[in-house]
């Protein structure tokens, strides 16, 4: 009889577009599961792969402006996704940035989870989400610290809930281990190269593409270009958008949210496309590698697993580091990017791009799951 699987995500709504997302969908294509998440949107969206696909979900589903995003109800995260009854499948496959790997297991079923970060607000962000939180001072500031310390603690403990972990990068295997003393497969997530334009000849324009909100940095490559006073083309929206466009000097053009064929047009005409968060992989960069288009970024990271430096590795260079998240490192390594530009070679970048293939993730997920049932003969 063959195995059953069920495939836990944390939530599925038109607006969740990212490389959780690209994990889910790859899956998918590979593994016959039947899917849950703590809220469903996207199976009644024509618009996407999911439509009319039978998906599982928890009382979170039915509150109010869930579908806008289930952060708000923080607490009940854990609860609702303990709710899940999945004894009926055999594997458990999680893919998780928050709490899908907290889904209640029995010892006869395998769980496998491939994780994308441990929670973010409640480790590495949690001083960023309190000062820029409504309830990040005063008496409430003091509920929120004691909230984000229950969270750290379920975390901790729902880790211990899973059999295998796979991380998205070092980085993220590192981050792991650190918070819940694992080790980590690591397998690089699905980058859909083929589908980013190869262009030769770039213009004369940067670009970043990036959600609009703090902790990705936009400001500072603002700050950094309207001292350079280089034509900058920034695509994405979020909560930082005002801002952004009141400190933009008229070098700088803001693009907003632009559709998939838009963003590819830009990524590929670029000079270079300029990041300057500190990503767990960065999905981004490998899509700008694919055009051809060399990458700035911040040298810490998944980026310093995708990128390679000009200046430390000559004809396979595909980018610049530069060191910290301040204007004058950011400006520096533009300045230093414009002397070694012309040794990039746009067609290295392409193919150094293909090791991230979603073939080569399919072949290496797939593996190791075989690896993992060998470990566990009763569900062979």
């Amino acid at each position: 009889m063959p195995l059953k699987y069920a495939l836990v995500h944390e939530w599925l709504t038109p607006k969740a577009t990212g490389g959780s997302e690209l994990v889910v969908q790859e899956i998918l294509n590979h593994v016959n599961a039947d899917l849950y998440a703590l809220i469903d949107f996207e199976s009644s969206n024509p618009e996407s792969y999911l439509y009319k696909r039978q998906i599982g979900t928890t009382f979170l589903q039915h509150f109010p402006l869930a579908r806008n995003g289930v952060q708000k109800y923080l607490p009940l995260l854990p609860l609702a996704i303990e709710q899940l009854d999945l004894r009926q499948y055999d594997v458990i496959l999680s893919s998780s940035h928050a709490v899908a790997k907290g889904v209640l297991t029995t010892p006869d079923q395998l769980h496998i989870c491939y994780c994308h970060s441990p929670m973010r607000y409640a480790w590495d962000l949690t001083f960023d989400y309190l000062r820029q939180s409504k309830l990040g001072s005063g008496l409430p500031g003091w509920l929120t610290k004691y909230l984000l310390h229950q969270l750290r603690q379920w975390d901790v403990l729902s880790a211990n809930r899973v059999d295998y972990f796979i991380a998205n990068s070092q980085h993220t295997a590192r981050r792991i281990w650190r918070c819940y003393r694992r080790e980590a497969k690591v397998i690089y997530p699905p980058v859909n190269v083929e589908a980013f334009p190869l262009f030769l000849q770039k213009e004369n324009f940067y670009l970043t593409v990036s959600r609009l909100v703090s902790y990705k940095q936009v400001s500072l490559i603002v700050q950094a270009f309207n001292k350079l006073q280089l034509p900058l083309v920034i695509i994405g929206t979020g909560s930082e958008m005002e801002k952004i466009r009141q400190i933009a000097k008229p070098n700088i053009k803001i693009l907003g949210w632009q559709p998939d064929d838009v963003v590819k047009k830009y990524m590929a005409q670029a000079r270079a496309f300029v990041y300057a968060a500190c990503e767990d992989f960065g999905i981004a960069l490998v899509e700008a590698q694919a055009c051809g288009t060399p990458v700035i970024a911040y040298g810490a990271g998944g980026a310093l697993e995708t990128v390679q430096d000009v200046r430390s590795h000559k004809e396979q260079g595909t980018g610049i580091f530069f060191p910290e998240q301040t204007v004058a490192a950011l400006t520096a390594a533009v300045e230093q990017f414009e002397v070694y530009r012309n040794v990039i070679n746009p067609e290295y970048l392409r193919s150094h791009s293909k090791q991230f293939s979603p073939q080569i993730f399919a072949q290496r997920y797939l593996d190791f799951i075989n690896q993992c049932h060998k470990t566990r003969p009763y569900l062979a």
